[in-house]
């Protein structure tokens, strides 16, 4: 695979193995794959359930499946993978692929992670409601959570922007006081004796500039922030009891493409689609139209933004997702598409290479 001067992280999700806490909240031997298979389409044209093909229905305690995901991303130009982080007050969930690649130094693939630092909760949206695991914050959680990460920041496979580990933080507007979070964040990864680490946090509407919380940069998450429009006319569910709401995909991605860009770190984003009524079937959010052609111009054009706007060393681009399958947001080939949002992934990137 040629080099490329921007790079690309995936949201990866490691979701996909049981752990004794799903196990007691969702039944045994639970794992994101329950929730993608018992979809079913919502209305005339809705494609559900997603199927994966070429990796199928892996399980990532397995290390030659994590294997063949970096492998199969580094084939179609993804420079890495940012895992979700679930560290809840000292307490870590679906840790095992991470520890894992982590100790092993199997695969060979650059990484960073997300501290996902929601409530975990029966509804999956990390509000506080049926929460079944809570966040809790303090000055010695800070600091305690640096020093459980600064392992990972050592790794040489550890994504860095020059000598600065990247973090980033999912809902920094959750956190009691972000710039005292910062403070105490960095001070700990510094006390442990590695580079000052690079803090970005997801951008959610109506948050401040990263400086003013003492944060480097913004992160790009679509569908978050983003203009979406409703499709008109608007569909015909086949029950009368579903309140699920449809998006068009083509008018989120030109609108995104269009935006006007803030004057601080902005790293773009985009997704590869979003149907999270696999988790939510009766009220979730999905976008028609996301279809890899739709993608391809999206991520094309964000690149070549990006080649333009960011510096060397700072040309970063993330999507959304991986593998998030219950969310209908995954690089992975599924029955449908092939490898075609790989392989668009793979055009994009040559496409905005010849700029």
């Amino acid at each position: 695979m040629p080099q490329f001067d921007t790079h690309l992280i995936a949201f990866y999700l490691p979701q996909f193995h049981p752990i004794p806490e799903n196990d007691a909240w969702w039944g045994n031997g639970f794992t994101e794959w329950r929730s993608v298979t018992r979809a079913r389409p919502l209305f005339a044209g809705h494609y559900q359930p997603h199927l994966p093909a070429d990796l199928g229905f892996y399980d990532l305690r397995v290390p030659e499946t994590r294997a063949a995901q970096a492998a199969l991303a580094r084939e179609h130009g993804i420079h890495g993978f940012c895992y979700y982080y679930y560290w809840f007050n000292g307490r870590r969930l679906l840790e095992r692929p991470l520890d894992e690649v982590h100790r092993s130094g199997v695969p060979d693939f650059p990484f960073c992670v997300c501290w996902a630092n929601e409530n975990w909760t029966r509804r999956w949206d990390g509000r506080n409601h049926d929460i079944l695991a809570a966040q809790q914050y303090s000055p010695d959680a800070d600091r305690r959570l640096a020093a459980d990460l600064t392992p990972l920041f050592r790794d040489v496979r550890y994504i860095r922007i020059g000598d600065r580990p990247l973090f980033i933080v999912y809902r920094a507007n959750e956190l009691p006081d972000p710039r005292a979070f910062a403070e105490r964040f960095r001070a700990e990864v510094r006390r442990e004796g590695v580079a000052d680490p690079f803090l970005a946090y997801v951008h959610l509407s109506g948050l401040p500039a990263p400086a003013k919380w003492g944060f480097d940069a913004a992160v790009e998450f679509p569908p978050h922030a983003l203009e979406v429009g409703e499709v008109t006319p608007p569909v015909h569910f086949h029950s009368p009891d579903i309140a699920v709401r449809v998006y068009d995909y083509i008018h989120t991605a030109k609108s995104a493409i269009a935006r006007q860009l803030p004057d601080y770190r902005l790293f773009r984003g985009v997704m590869t689609g979003w149907d999270n009524t696999p988790r939510l079937p009766r009220n979730g959010n999905v976008f028609v139209n996301a279809h890899p052609a739709n993608y391809e111009r999206w991520l094309a054009a964000v690149v070549a933004q990006t080649t333009r706007r960011n510096p060397p060393g700072e040309r970063f681009v993330f999507i959304n997702a991986w593998n998030e399958w219950a969310e209908g947001c995954h690089l992975e080939p599924d029955e449908a598409f092939g490898r075609a949002h790989l392989e668009a992934t793979r055009r994009a990137l040559a496409a905005a290479a010849r700029i």
